[in-house]
């Protein structure tokens, strides 16, 4: 059986098939204790297109980690990303019966369940609901409403929803590998937690997840998630190109990509060859970098241009002074961080997965590839909204034993003051009986 404090990850993207084996250190740091990987064939874009092949790729990719880390994995949390992701944002109210009694936990959770009952696209189901702010009787801008009083309890909810053909299919894939689901991700979201400061999230920072299928966005503003997006154009599709453009094998485009790839063609050199192995009886091909440059270029422009316009239908455009965070394989590529900082305008640097990483001996989990398998894991140990913890805090020292004790607590010291008002009012009668 699988320990209680061993959180397993299972990235089940279009590259790769990543799984890692974690648990919080002392330090209250994350300790990988093994990874495991296999080549994605099964899965296009994000949606598995082949359950055998995909399957076969998970059961690998946890038989590698188990033997690495030497623990049965039997649960996972699953990252889902894909194009049929769609967010928007929904109202919410109830009403409390009284206006005296404080608001609780358990009317915030009423609010956030009641709207995972809310009408979705035909095929479509509800995976995510995160509360914006709060309105507690007409008075807005509420982060927190626990503890405050009033009868009307509203809130703007960010709502993510996926088709759910491609749950059921991520559902067969992992039950079939001898697994279950403990909690489904969206990506973007799991990223976050690796890559992202709790300060840059309050100060107001876009996410940008260049994976192989998809690019991925999360922005946060507050401390708060404010908009999703997912861009149908990944790392793959520079590969195709690089395909295409050179006339080589896709092995040999994705090494190219990999090895001499740069975002900006004005920074490679006109002078740099590299021979490519031609195939039977062919001679070697060469290929410039400056051409492989172009090619690399213009889809990263194009991927860079879709994050900017995404920013601006946000409407915090001008609310991210952390500026954007770029991670994902796709972050790799040489002058990445500088070109998006020229298409999108903002201030950006590279994001690694080493925020809440601790001690490890595998030393490429720190690469940005593995965000999103770092953040699954993370998920385990971390909510992607801090008031969630905070929550379940507050349920817990207002559980039955520990509110009998609080009352208790308070009960005592009334019982001792009256006590002593009494017994004093009745040392002054007997004084004054006596004085007659």
């Amino acid at each position: 059986m699988q320990e209680e404090n061993i959180v397993v990850g299972l990235d089940i993207g279009t590259t790769k098939i990543c799984a890692i084996v974690g648990r919080k250190d002392e330090y209250g740091t994350l300790e990988v204790l093994g990874m495991g990987k296999a080549k994605s064939e099964g899965v296009r874009r994000g949606i598995v297109t082949n359950i055998n092949k995909t399957i076969s790729a998970i059961e690998k990719a946890i038989h590698d980690a188990e033997e690495q880390s030497g623990t049965e994995i039997n649960r996972v949390n699953v990252g889902i990303a894909g194009q049929h992701i769609r967010s928007s944002v929904h109202p919410g109210s109830i009403t409390r019966n009284s206006q005296d009694d404080e608001i609780k936990v358990e009317d915030v959770e009423r609010l956030t369940n009641d709207m995972y009952r809310i009408v979705t696209p035909p095929g479509c189901e509800i995976i995510h609901v995160m509360p914006q702010h709060y309105t507690v009787d007409y008075e807005e801008g509420i982060v927190d409403p626990v503890g405050m009083s009033g009868v009307k309890l509203e809130a703007d909810f960010h709502i993510i929803t996926a088709q759910t053909h491609a749950i059921n299919n991520i559902n067969k894939c992992v039950r079939r590998a001898g697994l279950e689901i403990e909690h489904l991700i969206l990506e973007p979201l799991a990223s976050s937690l690796a890559v992202l400061s709790e300060e840059e999230k309050k100060a107001g920072v876009c996410l940008v997840d260049i994976g192989g299928g998809t690019t991925d966005m999360a922005i946060f503003y507050d401390g708060i998630i404010r908009h999703t997006a997912v861009i149908p154009f990944g790392g793959d599709i520079i590969t195709q190109d690089i395909k295409v453009g050179c006339s080589v094998m896709e092995e040999q485009a994705e090494l190219l990509k990999v090895k001499f790839g740069v975002s900006i063609a004005e920074e490679a050199s006109f002078n740099e060859v590299v021979s490519i192995r031609g195939l039977r009886d062919r001679p070697p091909k060469e290929i410039t970098i400056k051409n492989l440059a172009y090619i690399v270029e213009a889809r990263m422009q194009e991927i860079f241009e879709f994050v900017h316009t995404e920013i601006i239908a946000s409407g915090y455009e001008d609310k991210l002074a952390g500026g954007i965070v770029v991670t994902g394989g796709g972050s790799q590529l040489e002058f990445a961080k500088e070109f998006c900082e020229l298409i999108c305008a903002n201030d950006a640097r590279i994001g690694y997965p080493n925020e809440y990483l601790g001690k490890s001996k595998i030393e490429m989990i720190k690469s940005p590839m593995y965000a999103t398998s770092i953040g699954l894991v993370l998920s385990g140990y971390k909510a992607i909204d801090e008031r969630n913890m905070d929550y379940i805090k507050r349920k817990n020292s207002n559980a039955p034993g520990n509110n009998n004790r609080k009352d208790k607590d308070r009960q005592e010291p009334k019982t001792d003051f009256f006590s002593k008002v009494l017994e004093r009012t009745k040392r002054f009668l007997i004084d004054d009986i006596d004085d007659s």
